[in-house]
Parts: structure tokens; sequence; C-alpha cells
């Protein structure tokens, strides 16, 4: 995630390319500006023939591109916020439940608890893993010992430890001597981590309609193309720089709406998921009493991951 600065000058919000679309879309826009050149330099001739294209019909697809941009991107956004409250949920529970083995069951000491905790921690690393589909990383592994070896063998890593964490809290809450009302308690809160993890799958697994998308696509770059013959009788010289800002805008949202239609990508503007992963373990930690905890991610260059 791209991180923006407290207090920026008019300069970088200008002319700053940190945090900013235009490294996805440089080439698009410079192949749209050169075309435009060229369209101005033979007086929008092509092949001896004189290709008039009059500003009616530029105004009608660009009404109907702005809507389909428009909508396209409220929908990618709105995935975007859907993962990012389930992130926020499992921040939360992971939370609720480590408090919970400290305040409902008061008879496991410190290693019990941080036996039972481990998984818990290892459930949100897993899970950013599993959304973007990268090996078992070195933090499940460190969390769960031996344990992570039969995980990774699993075909929901994830999904195995859910369960896995069930029994361990069930076990462990009937062995100090737990109420029902206490065990129904932290199975709400499991039930909860449940909806996260199927949440987050169904993101994961529900992208944009591709023929929406290639539609999409194929619009803004035919707009973009003919545009130059539209505008050089008009403004002339000026047409390649009127062209730049509107392929700049189109093309930016387009490849902007991409970007977070997947927020758990490593794109800049995808959630950061492993300051978020770290985020839930330093706060576990604090509930369970330790002072030694990691320190939590920096964003490096402006971005966070």
């Amino acid at each position: 995630m791209t991180l923006r600065p407290q207090t920026p000058t008019l300069w970088v919000l200008l002319f700053s390319l940190k945090g900013s679309i235009i490294p996805a879309i440089w080439r698009k826009v410079l192949y749209t500006v050169l075309l435009s050149s060229l369209v101005v330099a033979t007086h929008g001739t092509l092949y001896h023939y004189k290709v008039i294209i009059t500003s009616t019909p530029f105004t009608l697809w660009g009404l109907t591109l702005a809507i389909f941009l428009g909508f396209r991107n409220n929908v990618a956004y709105q995935r975007f916020w859907e993962a990012r409250t389930l992130w926020g949920e499992l921040l939360i529970v992971t939370r609720n439940l480590a408090r919970q083995t400290r305040s409902l069951l008061p008879d496991l000491d410190a290693d019990s608890r941080r036996q039972l905790c481990n998984p818990l921690i290892a459930f949100s690393y897993a899970l950013r893993d599993q959304l973007r589909d990268t090996p078992q990383s070195d933090d499940v592994r460190r969390l769960l010992g031996e344990e992570a070896v039969a995980l990774a063998a699993s075909r929901s890593p994830t999904n195995a430890l859910l369960a896995s964490l069930g029994q361990r809290f069930a076990e462990r809450g009937r062995a100090s001597g737990a109420s029902d009302i206490t065990l129904a308690a932290i199975d709400q809160q499991m039930t909860r981590l449940s909806y996260v993890l199927g949440g987050c799958e169904r993101i994961r697994n529900t992208p944009i309609p591709y023929p929406y998308i290639l539609m999409l696509h194929r619009i803004v770059h035919v707009y973009c193309f003919l545009l130059p013959f539209c505008l050089v009788d008009s403004i002339g010289w000026f047409t390649p720089l009127a062209v730049c800002v509107l392929a700049y805008t189109f093309f930016g949202l387009d490849a902007l709406g991409d970007q977070i239609a997947d927020p758990f990508d490593t794109q800049p503007n995808d959630l950061p998921l492993d300051a978020m992963s770290r985020n839930v373990e330093i706060a576990v930690l604090e509930i369970l009493g330790d002072t030694d905890l990691p320190e939590a991610l920096q964003p490096v260059d402006g971005l966070l991951l």
C-alpha cells in the first residue's frame, strides 16, 4: 500500500511519481502521444485520405466510457474495502481469543497460553500466504514448528489450521474446567474467524467477469487512439497535450481498477498484508503479557507491504 505524505506540497501532488499510477500506464500514454504527434504532422491524413471525425461521437463515447469506468471502479473499491473490513475483523477476533485465554481460562500457565495462541497468530500469516498464492512462509514455520510440515501438505492449509485451532481451544478449555457458556463464547469467536476466511476466499476466487474487463480495455484504447483525428483540426499542435491528459485519466482509472480489484496482491495500491499480519502478532503477544515484542513493519520509500 502506498502511503500518502501527511503534508504534501503542491510540487509533490503534481509531479511526484511515488504513489502514482504513472509507472503502470506510461507506455500506453506515451504511445498515444506519439500517435497524436504523427496525426498532427500528417494533418490527419491516412494514406492520402483526410480522416474527418467530429466531436459528437466522442462526446457520446466519453460519457459512456466514464459511466463504465465509474461503475467498474466502484465495484473494485467495494472489493478492496470489504477485504480491509475482513482483516480488521481478523484483528478483533484474535484479540478477543487471546484475551479469553487469560480471563476465561485462568488455570493455564504462561507456556500453555503461548502454545495455544501461537497457532492463532500463525493463522493470519497462513491466510496471507494463501491469498497471495505463495509458499508457506517462515513466519508460519516459526510459530507452528513441526506441525507446519503437515499443514503444508493439506489442500487448504488455512482451513486445516482453523479446524486445529477450534480443537485446541476446546480441549484446553475442558481440561481447565471451563463451563459450557465459556466454551460457547470461544466457539463464537471461532465462527467469526471462519467467516473471515470464507469472505477472503470469496473475494480472491471471484474476479470481476473477464468479458466486462476486456470490453472496457478495448473501448479505452479505441477512444484514445481515435481522439487525435477529432482534435487535430481545432487545436493543432496542442493535440498531443490534450490527448496525453485524457489518456492519463482513462488509462489511469482503468489500471487503478485492475490493481484494487485484487486487494490481496502485492501491487502498490493493494492491502499491506505483511504489516497487518505483524500487527496481529504484536496485539496477541501484548495481551499475553510479553514485553519482547516484534517491531511493526515500516514503509520503505512510501510503500508498506
